[in-house]
């Protein structure tokens, strides 16, 4: 079993995870959790539950419901394992954006990536960077719909699959860095105007888009921003919008266009750093899964042949060529020959250099043995019959010519799959593609190049490290004033839950009013809880006009301020008691 200190291992699709994937994971280190981060997710929660109840798809509630999220304070990633690993799905911790091929590999072993990043509170209603609140709130709850789970382990299992470019990791670093300048409170104005720039300059510099650059494009316009049902009343399933309580409401208005979802979504260009102007409809999520596959037709996996060679080739990464035969090779591919007829003839990645078959490594083959390289014809040849120990010369119906001794010969299900020779000369016309004096020449078997598809076949016996992000995401620092705001938050929240303490709430208003007079969430917490108790009417008269003067003060709070005292209303309801009264239970 694969381990890594600080990473819970109590659920058997984390426990599958293979060792280049668990080097994302981190310790979620829930005690750094501050009670003001816990009163956000509580607000955010709470108005999810108020809003989403009727413009989410049927599923997001019960999957609310099913998978224990606690709508009062943010979520143990072991928690979530042992609820996910009821439905053979499990979560790890993340630090912020990981790169795309990770992210999709982690969906095909049905584990979700937790970015444990909380939100603050100037960014309550919508965050550039994924949080605990996007991955935990928004993708887990929609996985209980067995069509979508399926769908989205497809997604996984294709995406990983997908060819990438050396532009493709340079934006996405770009990327995660302005999101990670954006969520910081006092981001200085000239280092996030050049972070925009660079991204809009990666962005207009990609080139044409690689297979991993347009089924980011479909993930987003489903897994992310999706929205399901009909144009004129589409319910929202996408976790991006499920976990956003400004976009979540404005992505129905009519403004934002909406759209048949269909294959044309992979030509749509998304920005992770604003709202979406126009957002994709499906009629359900068979719908996703066939526009999946149809996608999946006209990647180089599927397709192989000399296109898939070429895209291998302008990726300029690791990538594995696959011979009808089954044989596998993986390298860094630099060079194809083609006849008249434009066919593959001969083939050619430097080193270090893996072979494999099914995608195990074959023993011998590694790349400490191949770290030259390796370069193989491609088609028929005559004689068919081989014998190890005869020198032997192969005809190819390219006029490729491989003449040497037999050494050696591989075969794996009645199929021959390489050939060794010693003294071996390859040619191709004038030209000498091996020479013995080179050593072994191991000659792959097969007539065409059926698959080709990124990374390396057997990726833990290539050791393949993948690009780990090197910067991490900023956490906000706490000051001797901070502590302070904390510590009235946390009284606050011992009052609601031990329903003691009710003739402090003066004081520590007052003390917020006094140290902390732009706060208005911890007003709303007070103001809460004194229209529950019935207490101290003149207290939460005060209360209420110091955040009505919020609301009228600052544009950016009028919208959550209206939304909290809309909350406080609700609460009273005999339905939301009833969906508190459920949550428990589960």
């Amino acid at each position: 079993m694969n381990e890594k200190p600080g990473i819970p291992m109590n659920n058997a699709a984390v426990r599958s995870l293979p060792k280049h994937l668990l080097q994302f994971a981190v310790d979620q280190r829930y005690d750094e959790y501050t009670s003001v981060d816990h009163a956000v997710w509580r607000f955010i929660m709470r108005q999810n539950i108020f809003f989403l109840r009727e413009y989410a798809h049927k599923v997001y509630f019960q999957g609310l419901l099913e998978t224990g999220i606690s709508f009062e304070r943010i979520p143990r990633i072991e928690e979530m394992n042992d609820i996910l690993g009821r439905i053979g799905w499990g979560a790890v911790a993340v630090d912020g954006f990981i790169p795309p091929a990770a992210f999709m590999e982690f969906q095909a072993y049905k584990v979700l990536v937790i970015a444990c990043d909380m939100r603050q509170i100037h960014h309550i209603e919508y965050t550039p960077a994924p949080d605990i609140v996007h991955e935990a709130a928004g993708h887990a709850p929609i996985i209980v719909d067995r069509e979508y789970s399926n769908y989205l382990q497809r997604f996984g299992e294709i995406g990983a699959k997908a060819m990438q470019t050396r532009r493709d990791f340079e934006l996405y670093e770009a990327i995660r860095h302005l999101s990670i300048l954006k969520e910081l409170p006092n981001s200085d104005p000239e280092e996030l105007a050049q972070a925009t720039k660079l991204v809009e300059h990666r962005q207009q510099n990609l080139g044409e888009p690689s297979e991993m650059a347009l089924l980011s494009r479909l993930h987003w316009w489903t897994v992310e921003y999706g929205l399901i049902g009909t144009l004129e009343n589409p319910k929202i399933y996408g976790a991006g919008l499920l976990s956003s309580i400004g976009e979540s409401v404005s992505c129905l208005e009519a403004h934002v266009r909406k759209i048949p979802y269909s294959l044309d979504a992979q030509n749509q260009p998304f920005d992770i750093t604003t709202r979406q102007p126009q957002l994709f409809v499906c009629r359900d999520f068979r719908h996703l899964m066939a526009v999946l596959e149809e996608f999946a037709d006209t990647m180089a996996f599927r397709t192989g042949g000399l296109e898939g060679i070429n895209k291998a080739i302008e990726c300029n990464r690791v990538a594995t060529c696959e011979y009808s035969s089954g044989l596998q090779v993986t390298g860094v591919f630099d060079e194809v020959i083609v006849d008249e007829r434009n066919r593959a003839l001969y083939l050619h990645a430097t080193g270090p250099c893996a072979l494999a078959y099914k995608g195990k490594q074959l023993e011998g083959h590694g790349r400490e043995y191949h770290k030259e390289g390796f370069g193989s014809p491609i088609g028929q040849f005559r004689p068919n019959e081989i014998q190890v120990g005869k020198t032997t010369k192969l005809e190819f119906d390219s006029a490729i010519t491989v003449e040497g001794k037999v050494e050696n010969m591989v075969e794996r299900d009645g199929k021959l799959l390489l050939v060794s020779f010693s003294n071996c000369t390859a040619r191709y016309g004038d030209r000498i593609l091996f020479d013995p004096s080179w050593g072994t020449f191991d000659m792959a078997v097969g007539d065409r190049i059926s698959s080709v598809f990124n990374g390396a076949a057997d990726k833990e016996a290539y050791l393949e490290v993948a690009l780990v992000p090197k910067e991490r995401t900023i956490k906000v620092p706490s000051d001797a004033r901070r502590r302070r705001l904390e510590n009235l938050y946390q009284q606050v929240r011992d009052i609601r839950e031990t329903k003691k303490g009710y003739e402090r709430l003066g004081e520590i208003w007052e003390t917020q009013q006094a140290q902390h007079p732009d706060d208005w969430l911890l007003s709303m917490e007070i103001f809460e809880l004194l229209d529950e108790v019935k207490e101290q009417p003149e207290l939460k008269e005060r209360v209420a006009e110091f955040l009505h003067q919020i609301a009228r003060t600052n544009k950016d709070k009028e919208t959550l301020v209206s939304w909290g005292f809309r909350l406080v209303k609700y609460h009273k309801l005999p339905e939301y008691r009833a969906i508190r009264e459920r949550a428990a239970a589960h």
